[in-house]
């Protein structure tokens, strides 16, 4: 008989998930754009980006630690309750009249991007090691695809969403809807009930930390080394795609075609459109799919960015270089969606349960740490190019 897959904990496990990814979706896309007018200059953005992910790639190997020995419902409600606050309380700052600077303002969006990095490298870990705990077998794939189409879907809501809130209202009332919609999540959260599958707290920290590191890359580089080389590929890819997608994106529609920032969240919410379209995809596919079409998904994803680059050498008008430019980042994030999904649920279905956590934080990490990297390359490239961006398009692509 085929196991139910919204069970009572499932289902508030993604309910929460909609409600903080539309908060945590419109907070990036208001804060991309804040940075990008106030700053113009996409190697500034970039900087500020990847900064904010050094919490993140630091931070994270101990939150794999922690959702493998703490109680996982606790830490999530605890992260989303202190993400909820910290957004509130910048929301705050910045109405106080107490920030009469753009170089105050963005200081104090700078510490909020840190501060959630920080909370973010112990929340994600957790959500993750949750799902194969909640679910098991060919649900859980498919729990990963159903979790996945609600970060599209929150993708596709909250850029459209956001855009018209912050440029009817400002970047202070999406901060505020944004606390909102992190409490909200932290209530939903509290009805979970997981068991408590942690080691032996008796250790010393500094013990727990060396025996848990020592197991993960035991198991990665003795046991599963089929893992390690999926874990590289995921890495070199989020490196080159990242960069464009985070930096190049939202840079060339505001800066260098000069659109609107409606324009911004519509591209946005068509990527969300085509990564539940991924996702979904992925689903159906359950059983199907094996590693072998994983190199062929990869080169889909660059042959589908080539038209990017290519648009910007043609006289075409802003408009009509702005419907290219998302039709081909439409179709990578398609890919992209297959992809990360399906190598995700490789990775948990290979692991035991009491490595999950410890294991994905290697994964994570090394994945985390090529993004900054990409990132600052990118835009640096986009600021150099600025009049020739086929050539920071391109390079991604190959």
């Amino acid at each position: 008989m085929k196991e139910k897959l919204f069970t009572r904990n499932f289902s508030l496990l993604i309910l929460g998930q909609i409600s903080s990814l539309i908060g945590n979706y419109s907070l990036k896309f208001a804060l991309s754009m804040y940075i990008l007018e106030q700053t113009g200059s996409a190697s500034v953005f970039a900087g500020i980006t990847a900064v904010s992910l050094l919490p993140t790639i630091l931070l994270s190997p101990f939150g794999r630690i922690l959702a493998d020995r703490a109680d996982r419902r606790k830490i999530m409600v605890a992260l989303d309750t202190l993400s909820g606050l910290c957004i509130l309380s910048s929301g705050l700052i910045l109405s106080s009249g107490l920030i009469r600077s753009s170089g105050s303002a963005l200081a104090v969006i700078g510490t909020l991007l840190i501060l959630l990095s920080v909370l973010g490298a112990f929340e994600s870990p957790t959500v993750q090691a949750c799902v194969p705990q909640i679910l098991s077998g060919d649900n859980v794939l498919r729990g990963n695809a159903a979790v996945s189409q609600v970060q599209a879907a929150a993708s596709l809501i909250a850029p459209f969403s956001g855009s018209i809130f912050y440029t009817a209202f400002g970047i202070r009332t999406v901060l505020f809807a944004s606390a909102a919609c992190f409490f909200l999540t932290a209530l939903l959260e509290c009805f979970i009930r997981l068991k408590h599958t942690g080691a032996c707290r008796m250790q010393g920290f500094l013990s727990v930390i060396k025996t848990d590191f020592a197991a993960s890359i035991r198991f990665l580089f003795r046991q599963q080394t089929a893992v390690l080389k999926l874990l590289l590929l995921a890495a070199l890819i989020s490196m080159f795609l990242t960069g464009v997608l985070v930096i190049g994106f939202p840079y060339l529609v505001r800066t260098v075609l000069g659109l609107s920032a409606e324009h911004y969240g519509a591209a946005e919410s068509a990527m969300g459109i085509a990564a539940i379209a991924g996702s979904i995809a992925v689903g159906a596919a359950a059983g199907r799919l094996r590693t072998v079409h994983m190199p062929g998904l990869m080169i889909a994803a660059g042959v589908f960015l080539l038209p990017a680059g290519l648009s910007f050498l043609t006289p075409a008008s802003p408009f009509a270089q702005y419907l290219v430019l998302l039709l081909s980042f439409c179709c990578c994030q398609f890919i992209c969606c297959m992809f990360s999904v399906y190598a995700l649920s490789l990775i948990q279905q290979s692991t035991p349960e009491h490595l999950t956590g410890k294991t994905m934080s290697c994964v994570y990490t090394v994945s985390l740490c090529a993004q900054p990297f990409g990132q600052m390359i990118y835009g640096a490239l986009f600021d150099m190019f600025s009049d020739s961006v086929s050539l920071s398009c391109c390079p991604a692509a190959c």
